[in-house]
């Protein structure tokens, strides 16, 4: 029997916070447009949340990634005082880092590559760039994603004469796939003629980095490797990759303590910290975002409960009268108010992930790369965080309400009964 009393509370709880939820007459009542408003407000919230995380994180690895596709991870150079994007000193492949970097963990992949700058001469126009030299070891895999027109270039045969073309180049110069060109590479000494290669497009990418994409243009290394009169060994500088974005700071560390002394090494975090530092601002806008989004939801809460326990108070009265403790009264009241929340927080994630989702595939919102290194808002979807958002948004706004709800214990029933 005992066990019988226990339970009967409980049921009679989630029974009554039932009947207030699908009762008919609330619907006319004063809570029902103040109800409206807190549900609109949480559903608002919870779209604003997994927009800004999504967009924000999506920012964040998308213009990572673009600059890892250009630098690696870590590059390794020779100390020297040169701090321009050009190869100046030549590097030995002979290392014990080169081709496996098997001193530290957690690498994934190391290339040779050099830099010149030359000049594209056509029958137009001149345009400075820099021709990227790379090799057989080349990692190809972020610029399969780039590449919009054409193919890549294989330099894994004889040496050749394929370069892959920015689409912000190939727009600049008129360019298309097919299309000859004569790069210009002046020497050190002005009174030696300079070296004149005729470079055939192969294919066009874009990465949407317009920093990069008017800098760049992808050949064969053993050009330069000749220009430069560099042995068929030497490079420019080394590209690591690693594994996990999360441990650059330790693993960038452990390569510059594996290699040798006359070698330098620098990450990207630190040879781009402008753009690095200037995405870390996301985190803070982000957080930000959430904890307004939350607030603002829990005050729009506490005004609807405020209001329910209003029009109610006859009702707690009379619970009060049959014997209901105070708790159990808030109990009742915090259910309700869950379900609320709950409801506002299924059409704030049936519309923010939607949105999400049309974005992803449909790219609604183009942004300026000038400003923000990429054409398109990019997302970053994953399930985990919108369970946490939900979550969390549910539990601080039912322990927000905790507050409010203790007004239930200072009813009299007497005077509740005679309220009108």
């Amino acid at each position: 029997m005992n066990t019988k009393f226990e339970i009967i509370p409980l049921k009679l709880e989630y029974f009554i916070a039932k009947r207030l939820i699908i009762a008919k007459d609330h619907k006319s009542s004063i809570s029902a447009p103040i109800i409206k408003i807190a549900i609109t407000a949480i559903a608002l919230g919870m779209i604003m949340m997994i927009v800004s995380i999504a967009t924000g994180i999506g920012l964040q690895q998308k213009i990572r990634d673009k600059v890892v596709a250009f630098n690696g991870h870590v590059a390794i150079t020779k100390y020297d005082n040169n701090n321009s994007q050009e190869s100046v000193f030549p590097i030995s492949k002979n290392q014990d880092f080169y081709p496996d970097f098997k001193s530290v963990e957690g690498i994934s992949h190391v290339q040779g590559v050099a830099s010149k700058f030359g000049i594209i001469r056509t029958e137009t126009d001149f345009e400075g760039v820099y021709l990227k030299g790379v090799g057989a070891d080349y990692n190809w895999n972020y610029f399969k994603e780039f590449l919009i027109e054409g193919k890549l270039p294989d330099f894994s045969k004889k040496r050749n004469e394929d370069v892959l073309v920015s689409k912000y180049l190939a727009n600049r110069l008129n360019f298309k796939v097919g299309d000859n060109f004569q790069m210009v590479f002046t020497k050190d000494d002005p009174e030696k003629l300079p070296n004149i290669i005729t470079y055939n497009v192969v294919g066009i990418y874009n990465s949407g980095f317009q920093d990069f994409d008017a800098q760049y243009l992808i050949g064969d290394i053993r050009h330069l490797q000749r220009i430069n009169r560099w042995e068929k060994d030497q490079v420019g500088s080394f590209e690591v990759f690693i594994n996990d974005y999360d441990d650059l700071d330790e693993k960038a560390e452990e390569i510059h303590q594996n290699i040798p002394s006359l070698l330098d090494s620098q990450s990207i975090t630190d040879k781009y910290y402008s753009i690095f530092d200037w995405i870390k601002i996301f985190d803070k806008n982000i957080y930000g975002i959430i904890g307004v989004m939350i607030l603002v939801a829990g005050i729009n809460m506490i005004t609807a409960l405020l209001v329910l326990i209003l029009e109610r108070t006859r009702m707690i009265g009379g619970l009060k009268t049959l014997g209901s403790s105070n708790w159990s009264i808030r109990k009742l009241f915090l259910y309700n108010a869950s379900y609320l929340i709950l409801l506002g927080l299924f059409w704030g994630n049936i519309l923010g992930l939607g949105l999400l989702f049309a974005q992803k595939y449909f790219k609604l919102f183009p942004l300026d790369p000038t400003v923000y290194y990429v054409s398109e808002a990019p997302v970053y979807i994953s399930f985990g965080y919108v369970l946490a958002l939900n979550a969390g948004t549910l539990i601080l706004c039912l322990l927000m309400l905790l507050v409010p709800s203790y007004i239930i214990t200072k009813i009299s029933p007497i005077k509740a009964i005679r309220f009108d």
